[in-house]
């Protein structure tokens, strides 16, 4: 009697786990800031988010039918970019800024590279960075909890690094009562998603904990105020949701720590001595481009490997 053999290309073991539900897990952990966003910033936020999120569907949808590929536009990863660019935005914002990024993010930072898993940063925060570069004052213009013509002109975090003035407490800060973008403001939130996240085991706290430690630790030697240093600005939002992304961060555990350390460095620096005073997106951008070299340099080799000479 003859057996048939099933021959496959690795890999040989499957996870239940998939794309879709890796992302809903992220947009689950992501709704409870963003609804609070929508309440402190009001309907505007909300409208913001749908652009946002409508927008990264459309392109990522149009492109696979324009280039006659498998339409991944469901998988739901266009849906996380949309919802993660929107919190990264001001209320304020132009709606069609809105768009630009988003076309950002999904055309030319994600499908021009070959789509999901293939990219080399963070399409959300390359999308904000190019905005923020590219319009400047509409990115930076914020108005105060619960209102909606009043723009604020700091937020807490350019208060700590600059001339303005801040009432705004660490209790505040932690609770989301504070100017900023849509859904960074509430640290509480942020964190109780990203407790989601590690006990779903989508996200590794490695690189979250190692990112907001050395922010705290530089923080504390530079005797500022950690607390609104820590809950203020992008940092829990950037730390825990945009660099723990599988694609652009290192895949091992050193790697992990080195890739977040690095950021919390670069993100202190930046606060203290560059032009603007929030620097988590700049600072996890540099560390995208530098995690092929990270996992290079923290990869163990297999037991027993020889390198073979050239030549031989």
């Amino acid at each position: 009697m003859s057996k048939i053999l099933n021959v496959s290309s690795s890999p040989h073991l499957r996870h239940s786990d998939t794309t879709q539900g890796i992302m809903l897990d992220v947009v689950i952990a992501l709704v409870p800031a963003a609804i609070f966003g929508c309440v402190v910033f009001g309907w505007r936020a909300a409208l913001v988010l749908a652009v946002c999120i409508a927008s990264c569907f459309i392109f990522e949808f149009l492109w696979n039918i324009i280039l006659k590929k498998q339409q991944s536009a469901f998988d739901l990863s266009a849906i996380v970019t949309g919802l993660l660019l929107g919190m990264n935005l001001p209320s304020t914002i132009p709606l069609w800024m809105a768009v630009v990024g988003s076309f950002v993010a999904i055309v030319i930072v994600k499908q021009l590279f070959g789509g999901i898993g293939h990219n080399f940063a963070n399409p959300a925060m390359t999308a904000r960075i190019v905005l923020m570069v590219s319009f400047p004052v509409a990115m930076t213009s914020y108005i105060e909890p619960f209102t909606v013509d009043a723009v604020s002109s700091a937020t807490p975090l350019a208060a700590l690094y600059g001339d303005a003035a801040s009432a705004v407490t660490v209790k505040d800060a932690f609770f989301g009562i504070q100017g900023g973008c849509i859904g960074e403001t509430s640290a509480f939130l942020l964190i109780i998603g990203g407790l989601y996240l590690v006990l779903r085991r989508v996200i590794n706290p490695i690189i979250p904990v190692c990112f907001i430690g050395t922010v705290a630790l530089a923080s504390l030697i530079a005797g500022q105020n950690v607390g609104l240093c820590v809950l203020s600005g992008g940092l829990m939002l950037g730390a825990i949701y945009m660099a723990t992304d599988y694609t652009t961060s290192p895949t091992t555990n050193l790697g992990k720590a080195i890739f977040g350390i690095c950021c919390g460095l670069i993100t202190f620096i930046i606060r203290n001595f560059g032009a603007l005073p929030e620097g988590v997106s700049y600072s996890i951008l540099l560390m995208n481009i530098l995690t092929p070299y990270i996992n290079r340099l923290t990869t163990r080799k297999p037991f027993g490997y020889v390198k073979v000479k050239e030549g031989k």
